[in-house]
C-alpha cells in the first residue's frame, strides 16, 4: 500500500483521562518550578511542564526542542497527551516526549511543512490535509502514514473523535458528523450554528461542547440533545471517575466548572475559588487540575476547594494533557 510523508498544522490539545492517583500538594504556598539541563541547545525555557508527582512540583522539559523557534510564535497550535507520551508541534517537526522520561528529552517524529491537523486516537494518530481533505493514520512509533476513512471535503474540521466501539465523528464549525461503515460516507449528525468543539464518552453516553452548550447522545452519536444552553462559547469537556466534566461560558460571562455524575442529565458548579476564565480541566485518580487566567490549580476534594499549583507565566494560558499519571502543561504562546 502505498505510504505518505505528513506534515502538521494543530490547533487544541486534547487530553486524556486516565486512572492512576496522585496526592495534591498538602500546603497552600505556590511550588517551586525544577529545572533540568542536558546541555542540548534549544528554546528559551518555560514553555512545556510534566508533573509526576499530582502538580506537588513541575519540571521545565522545554529544552531538546529546537532553536530556531523562540518564544514568539514557538506554537503553531499545540499538542496532544497518549498513553505513551506527548507529542508537540515545534519548529518545522513533530517531537514526541515519553511518558516516562526523567529529563528533557525530545525525539523528532515527522517533518512537516504544511496544512495538516493531527488527533489522537485509539489505535494512533489521525492526520487531516485541509487541502485534498485525504484522512490518514499512524501507528505511534511508525513513520508510515496510510490513508483511512473516506475523505472529508469541508474545511474547517475542529476535532476527531473515536468511541469505544470503534465509531468515529469529526467536528467542524458548523456541526458533526459520523462515518459510516456501510455506506463509506460522512453524514450530518448534529448541526450547530459555531461549531462542535470537542467529544468524550463513558459508560456508552456521549458527551460534547459546542458554542451554545453541552450536547448528550445515548445512542451512539445518531441523535443529540442539547442538555444546557447557559451563555455561549464551550470551552472543554471530559471524562471523569464517575462522569463528566465540562467547561462553558454562562449568562454572566464567566467560564463556569461543572461535573454530571448522572450521565450528563444534571450539572453541579464546582468553580468556587477559581478565576473567571477556566480553559481545560484534567482529572488524575482522584484529583482535579485546571488551567485558567492565573496559571493551574489542582482539587483533591471533587472541588469543594481549590490550590494554585502553577502560576502563569507572562499571562500566558496553559492547555493540559494527561499520559498515564503524568500531567503535561503547555504554554499557549504564539499559535492560534
Amino acid at each position: 500500500m502505498k505510504t505518505y510523508s505528513l506534515v502538521f498544522f494543530a490547533f487544541f490539545p486534547f487530553l486524556m483521562v486516565l486512572n492512576q492517583a496522585s496526592e495534591l500538594m498538602p500546603s497552600d504556598s505556590v511550588i517551586p518550578v525544577k529545572q533540568n539541563s542536558t546541555g542540548i541547545k534549544s528554546v528559551t525555557a518555560k514553555i512545556v511542564f510534566k508533573s509526576v508527582d499530582g502538580g506537588r512540583t513541575w519540571q521545565d522539559i522545554t529544552e531538546g526542542l529546537p532553536d530556531n523557534s523562540g518564544q514568539e510564535g514557538f506554537m503553531i497550535g499545540g499538542g496532544f497527551a497518549t498513553s505513551n507520551g506527548f507529542y508537540l508541534r515545534a519548529g518545522d517537526g513533530l517531537f514526541f516526549n515519553k511518558q516516562n522520561s526523567t529529563v528533557p528529552n525530545w525525539s523528532k517524529e515527522i517533518l512537516s511543512d504544511n496544512q495538516v491537523a493531527m488527533f489522537p486516537s485509539k489505535t494512533g494518530i489521525l492526520a487531516f490535509n485541509y487541502n485534498n481533505g485525504q484522512i490518514l493514520q499512524t501507528i505511534e512509533g511508525k513513520k508510515d502514514w496510510l490513508p483511512i476513512y473516506r475523505n472529508f471535503q469541508s474545511k474547517d474540521v475542529v476535532t476527531f473523535f473515536e468511541t469505544d466501539k470503534g465509531t468515529v465523528f469529526i467536528g467542524t464549525n458548523s456541526g458533526l458528523f459520523k462515518f459510516s461503515d456501510a455506506e463509506k460516507a460522512w453524514n450530518p449528525v448534529f448541526a450547530a450554528s459555531k461549531g462542535v468543539r470537542k467529544l468524550v464518552e463513558s459508560g456508552g453516553v456521549l458527551m460534547g461542547v459546542t458554542q451554545k452548550g453541552i450536547i448528550r447522545s445515548t445512542d451512539n452519536g445518531d441523535h443529540w440533545n442539547l442538555v444546557t444552553s447557559e451563555g455561549d462559547h464551550g470551552m472543554d469537556v471530559q471524562r471523569i471517575n464517575g462522569g463528566f466534566a465540562a467547561i462553558t461560558e454562562s449568562q454572566e460571562r464567566r467560564f463556569r466548572v461543572r461535573t454530571s455524575h448522572d450521565n450528563g442529565n444534571t450539572w453541579q458548579s464546582i468553580d468556587d475559588g477559581l478565576p473567571v476564565y477556566v480553559f481545560n480541566i484534567v482529572e488524575v485518580g482522584e484529583n482535579l487540575f485546571c488551567s485558567h487566567q492565573n496559571g493551574i490549580s489542582g482539587s483533591s476534594d471533587n472541588g469543594k476547594t481549590w490550590k494554585l499549583l502553577l502560576p502563569s507565566i507572562d499571562h500566558d494560558i496553559f492547555n493540559l494533557s494527561v499520559s498515564g499519571n503524568v500531567i503535561y502543561a503547555m504554554r499557549n504562546v504564539g499559535g492560534c
